[in-house]
């Protein structure tokens, strides 16, 4: 049986590792590559990396940055930012990423989702919804660091990305990026509802707690987070953490069904 993953999620701005609040104001905070040492020591399960400047910018995806990072990473890694062609997916690829992510070039043309995952697969191929949440409580997909809004809701761009051969979908959570209060559970349990797809989820996670509140709403969920993992204490110290094995095993034991364990 597969098992819930806990996965860092590092933002480039400039080249450098930040951290923002609600997609905004971003806060340098280190080295990226810096960091990837630390999560390898670490054993993290998994790691995403997301240049939030590309897709902003209009420009392609910083290819010799791509590269460092997947000669360093030892784990699996999800690259996204400025991917909007075939190409640009095969030659990340071919860099020794595992993953792609698609945000804004997926909602503007779905039919990108297929055409990559006919040449480097399915397993290869993740769709980012950035969710908003309006005045009026209506969720809806925000592409271009949350500037530009889609008018899709989250669920019908997540159906969309299955049936055009997608191989996960993360949903996160504009509203709690950074607040460090707690994922969007419900919206999280809705997307879980309406595909079969692997899921991952961003925005929000404070504590262990919150990852272990996600995995007992989701089961078998990637649980990512930015800020837990760079920041320590009220005032937010840069420290770079992860939880060890044993913590892992308990996180799972006290929010899974024993036999999921077990498996």
């Amino acid at each position: 049986m597969l098992r819930p993953r806990i996965i860092p999620c590092l933002l480039v701005h400039d080249d450098g590792l930040v951290k923002t609040v609600k997609f905004k104001d971003p806060k340098y905070v280190g080295d990226p590559i810096n960091a990837v040492k630390i999560f390898n020591e670490k054993e993290a399960d998994e790691l995403i990396v997301l240049d939030i400047d590309a897709t902003v910018q209009s420009r392609e995806p910083n290819f010799r940055l791509i590269a460092q990072f997947a000669a360093e990473c030892r784990m699996p890694l999800c690259y996204g930012g400025g991917v909007r062609t075939v190409e640009q997916a095969k030659r990340i690829i071919g860099l020794g990423v595992e993953k792609v992510a698609l945000s804004a070039a997926a909602v503007e043309d779905p039919t990108l989702i297929s055409r990559i995952a006919a040449e480097v697969g399915s397993q290869s191929v993740v769709v980012v919804l950035d969710v908003k949440t309006s005045l009026f409580g209506k969720q809806e997909v925000w592409t271009h660091n949350g500037r530009k809004n889609s008018g899709k809701s989250p669920l019908e761009l997540a159906k969309e990305a299955e049936r055009l051969g997608a191989g996960e979908v993360v949903i996160n959570s504009i509203d709690r990026d950074g607040q460090m209060k707690g994922y969007d559970l419900a919206l999280a349990r809705k997307i879980r509802d309406a595909t079969r797809l692997p899921m991952s989820v961003l925005g929000g996670a404070g504590s262990l707690q919150d990852i272990g509140a996600l995995i007992k709403e989701c089961s078998v969920v990637g649980a990512s987070a930015g800020s837990f993992f760079v920041f320590k204490g009220q005032y937010r110290a840069v420290l770079i953490s992860y939880p060890s094995p044993e913590q892992k095993d308990e996180l799972l034991r006290a929010s899974l069904p024993a036999a999921a364990v077990r498996a």
